[in-house]
């Protein structure tokens, strides 16, 4: 398959040099490299932040391709570019819930949250990368390959939905096991370090274990976000921009939502029906086109209609009160996925 891009290099250089400004704005200037606990007020003006950028970028990029490739080109790649932001953002929503499981299983105090997570964001960006640069060329030199991603999305779509009750143990969790058992870990933290020397031997501190919690949490996320974007453009620009920009916005909406995790207990039911019908939709091109709106609309309409009734019911049930005012201690939560492992919290959980 020959996979096509507008995108020049000077694009490429200058949308990367504009997500390490914003890194090393948020790291050096805004506090990003002290700790301190992220109020909703605070995550709210970065969500609001993150998605005007998002939409910004849309405008450029459609005033751009307006003027040098034509209003039909403008219009096609702006839309995809918005369908892709919007499933990669709803896709990255499961990854909340995620992150609310393990800082509570290893109690992170929220003080700590905040720069591990930029850490976390730093490995996504770093892993997601790759996975794209290898999916395009996959896609590149097999078209069959399309059809694979979409069954596997379907069978993930599926298992999202049989298995949304399932509430496994962290403490068994492969990663997590061999890490306890090749590293000297710290009983308690230690500020924001993931290393420490005490009496001239390196210790790692439970930091470190959740940062690779993140890292790993992301890894299997990313294995069902990227296939997804593929089913609505294969320009590596487009793919890559729109899953940057649902990563740099995911740590602030983790705080702002974080403590209201479980009154959105519905929402796992409405991302699996957007990975069907991703999949469905792939597996299907050769015999029906989607248009790229009628995905947005649908892509749209299941996520507000699963918030909807997640927000309708929650009212109705009296442990849906989400987690308490300390992001550091939620109450057990559901995962919509199996394969990442949660269990009730407790204090002190992580060291060895």
């Amino acid at each position: 398959m020959t996979i096509e891009s507008f995108a020049t290099g000077p694009m490429w250089a200058g949308f990367i040099a504009f997500v390490i400004a914003m890194l090393a704005l948020d790291l050096f200037v805004l506090g990003g490299n002290k700790s301190h606990r992220v109020s909703v007020k605070e995550a709210g003006s970065w969500v609001a932040a993150w998605v005007s950028l998002a939409f910004a970028f849309a405008a450029l990029l459609w005033w751009y391709l307006d003027a040098n490739a034509g209003r039909e080109l403008a219009n096609r790649k702006t839309l995809e570019f918005v369908t892709g932001y919007l499933i990669e953002q709803s896709l990255s929503i499961d990854n909340m819930f995620v992150f609310v499981m393990i800082f509570g299983f290893f109690a992170v105090p929220p003080e700590l949250q905040r720069r591990v997570l930029l850490y976390g964001v730093l490995g996504a960006i770093v892993m997601r990368a790759g996975m794209i640069l290898a999916g395009v060329w996959l896609v590149r030199e097999f078209a069959w390959v399309l059809y694979v991603f979409g069954a596997f999305l379907i069978v993930t779509g599926i298992k999202m939905l049989v298995f949304a009750d399932h509430q496994p143990d962290l403490e068994k969790n492969p990663l997590l096991r061999w890490l306890r058992g090749h590293l000297r870990i710290t009983p308690g933290f230690h500020g924001e370090k993931f290393f420490v020397r005490i009496g001239g031997v390196l210790w790692a501190t439970p930091m470190f274990l959740v940062l690779m919690m993140i890292e790993a949490s992301d890894l299997v996320f990313a294995v069902d976000s990227i296939p997804a974007i593929f089913a609505v453009t294969t320009d590596p620009f487009i793919v890559f921009t729109s899953n940057i920009f649902a990563i740099m916005g995911l740590r602030a909406l983790y705080f702002l939502l974080a403590d209201m995790a479980e009154r959105f207990h519905l929402l796992k039911y409405g991302l699996a029906l957007v990975l069907v019908f991703i999949g469905g939709k792939m597996l299907a091109a050769p015999w029906f086109h989607v248009p790229v709106q009628w995905s947005l609309a649908i892509v749209g309409s299941l996520i507000l209609a699963s918030v909807l009734l997640s927000l309708k019911f929650s009212a109705r049930r009296p442990d849906a009160d989400g987690a308490s005012p300390d992001r550091g201690t939620p109450p057990a939560q559901k995962l919509s996925r199996p394969d990442i492992p949660a269990i009730a919290v407790r204090p002190g959980a992580g060291s060895k």
